[in-house]
């Protein structure tokens, strides 16, 4: 099913970030935190998703 590929790939894009994040300069958090923020809402969406199709 294609929607769990995007749930992995926007839970795998959070991680990526998140670790960027905690090794980078302090001018990324403003900007990082929010992509974080949207890559756990797009995986919570995909979730969502994929239960209701059950």
């Amino acid at each position: 099913m294609r929607i769990k590929i995007c749930r992995k790939e926007a839970k795998e894009s959070a991680y990526w970030l998140r670790l960027i994040g905690e090794t980078s300069s302090e001018k990324y958090t403003g900007d990082g935190n929010k992509l974080v923020n949207e890559a756990t809402e797009l995986k919570k969406i995909f979730s969502s998703i994929i239960e209701k199709s059950k």
